[in-house]
């Protein structure tokens, strides 16, 4: 009898053949949740070990011997009903171990639900230079199995597919496309989901890049007092860089609330001038302020752009109608 002293891995895949003392039948199944799955482990006779002295184990933990046939000398076999979604996406370890309690043979069960199909596909460029795109899994999004999501894009009449290779975003079905848009054109793009139980493919998008672009946010917003003036204060701020690089026209919004207020008053008809007057504001009180930009009258575009992030909150003070200093509760950049 050969005693072999190593731990079993669905990520490390198969044992070698070279320390292989028993085999398990399935190997790697993928199963639909509530399925039942019966396995055998097989061991070579050469070794000398009875099938009796044999025990199961699913991710460590002993399964019951009543769950147990022994089918032969050398063969003991398991039985699992009703399973339910793997504990972990690389699959659960099933493993037939001897008396002594060493691994003989191990398999990934992978138990879970085929991919829905991927909704809410949404894509937009930054400053015309690249294209990020979002979407969501379909129904509960959850599968128990690793599912795999891969955009791929087309220019819509003659070009070839391509897939989209950056995943690193930071945020979850998301890819980014860094380089190589074509403008004046439009694209195909789609999400297709998969894994072991099945594929899903989402609705086809089509757009054109200069249809779907967005900036940064408008730069060096200051705020500041009008004078002495107690209900006003002044916001100016630059253009973001790309709108100087293009034939671009933008519109702006602007947003404002008190130091001690989480609601925001958002003044919609800006237009594309970079500055704005707030009249009307209580006297001798703090003030954040925020702009964002909508790159608008793109050339070769028919649809507005999509709006930028909002700016860092930029904080000022109206004056005090009694000459007394407003106390700041918050250490933002302070433009008085």
């Amino acid at each position: 009898m050969i005693c072999l002293l190593f731990l079993f891995h669905c990520a490390a895949g198969v044992l070698s053949s070279s320390t292989q003392v028993a085999t398990i039948y399935p190997q790697d199944p993928a199963l639909s949740i509530g399925s039942s799955l019966t396995a055998t482990c097989s061991v070579n006779p050469d070794h000398g070990v009875h099938a009796g002295s044999l025990y199961w184990t699913l991710n460590g933990k002993r399964l019951p011997s009543s769950t147990y046939s022994i089918l032969s000398p050398t063969v003991i076999s398991v039985t699992l009903p009703r399973l339910s979604g793997s504990r972990q996406r690389s699959g659960d370890n099933l493993v037939c171990h001897n008396s002594g309690g060493h691994v003989l043979a191990g398999s990934c069960i992978y138990v879970g639900m085929p991919p829905e199909k991927p909704v809410n596909l949404t894509c937009w460029s930054r400053n015309t230079k690249d294209l990020t795109c979002r979407w969501a899994p379909g129904g509960q999004g959850e599968t128990f199995i690793k599912t795999k999501y891969t955009l791929k894009y087309k220019l819509r009449w003659y070009g070839r597919e391509k897939e989209c290779e950056d995943y690193s975003a930071g945020e979850p079905y998301t890819c980014y496309i860094p380089r190589d848009l074509a403008l004046f054109t439009p694209y195909e793009i789609w999400v297709e989901a998969s894994n072991q139980l099945g594929t899903a493919t989402s609705d086809v998008i089509y757009l054109d890049i200069l249809d779907v672009v967005t900036t940064d946010p408008p730069t060096d917003v200051t705020v500041s007092r009008v004078g002495d003036l107690e209900d006003q204060l002044t916001v100016r701020w630059g253009t973001p860089p790309a709108l100087k690089d293009f034939l671009f026209q933008a519109k702006y919004q602007i947003r404002y609330r008190l130091e001690e207020s989480s609601d925001w008053k958002v003044v919609h008809d800006v237009g594309n001038q970079t500055s704005c007057r707030l009249a009307g504001l209580q006297p001798g009180t703090v003030y954040f302020v925020q702009v964002r930009c909508n790159p608008v009258g793109i050339l070769g575009s028919r649809k507005a752009g999509i709006w930028s992030d909002w700016s860092h909150p930029t904080a000022a003070s109206t004056p005090h109608s009694g000459g007394a200093v407003p106390k700041f509760g918050m250490d933002p950049q302070i433009m008085v």
